[in-house]
């Protein structure tokens, strides 16, 4: 038994997608938006808990957010995960993916030592899969993206398999280390009401800008932010429909005219 110290990243995401954007910061809008945990942390939650099970340790989540966000950290006690640490400060908010990443790094560096970090590939309202590799960036940490299986574990060195689209590559990677999970990881377990009823009263540690090292406030939230988003919108739906009649050849050839006239051919 390798006893792994094993954190987690996750975040709290909208439910839908119909929510509002600030005209003048160019932030969702999350107050009063039903919430859940972002799907891809489910399969780096669910590795965590089975290299525990495993190979024995310990499972800590850690997530960003407002209060609210202590939701998703209840979440997974449901689901195996030991400790939570919600960071959470006015200071943090409208952060693009850059400061995101500074942030959750000076949260867990102020944590301790860490044998395994693993977040999901990305998130549902962002889908930049840039805060978990910029958080081992932050923290020197070396890393592996996309990866779609998890083959061994020895005292030194995580044994992975990481999906590059054309192809498989294993990487055997040096610990402490970060990995991205992909949904063909595994398969997350249901919460648990059992752990829900053992881990009601289990606290979560919140973390403020106060409690982590000294650092000039422009690295953080949207004033630490190089980019911003300037504009969000819904894709616009068209439901106008042609419906053409005649022989097969005579249908074929109005529509090649049709595609040739909107330039698709």
């Amino acid at each position: 038994m390798y006893c792994l110290n094993i954190l987690v990243c996750i975040k709290q995401v909208p439910e839908t997608r119909d929510v509002e954007v600030d005209e003048n910061t160019g932030v969702l809008k999350r107050e009063g938006v039903d919430s859940k945990m972002n799907p891809f942390d489910l399969y780096a939650l669910e590795a965590g808990v089975q290299l525990k099970e495993r190979y024995g340790g310990k499972v800590t989540v850690i997530s960003m957010g407002p209060p609210q966000a202590a939701a998703v950290l209840k979440e997974a006690y449901m689901m195996g995960a030991d400790a939570g640490i919600l960071m959470s400060d006015r200071k943090f908010a409208g952060a693009d993916t850059l400061a995101t990443a500074f942030t959750l790094a000076q949260g867990i560096g102020r944590s301790g030592s860490f044998d395994l970090i693993l977040c999901g590939k990305q998130t549902t309202d962002g889908d930049t899969a840039q805060v978990g590799p910029g958080i081992a960036e932050f923290l020197d940490l070396p890393h592996v993206s996309y990866v779609s299986s998890i083959l061994a574990l020895d005292a030194d060195y995580i044994t992975v398999e990481k999906d590059l689209t054309d192809g498989i590559q294993v990487c055997r990677v040096h610990l402490p280390c970060l990995l991205t999970l992909m949904e063909t990881a595994n398969q997350p377990r249901l919460p648990s009401y059992r752990l829900r009823l053992a881990t009601s009263g289990r606290p979560i540690e919140v973390v403020s800008y106060k409690d982590l090292p000294p650092v000039k406030t422009e690295y953080y939230g949207l004033d630490g932010s190089p980019t911003q988003v300037e504009r969000i919108f819904p894709p616009e739906s068209h439901r106008d429909r042609i419906v053409y009649h005649g022989e097969p050849d005579e249908i074929a050839n109005q529509l090649y005219v049709q595609l040739k006239e909107h330039r698709f051919i």
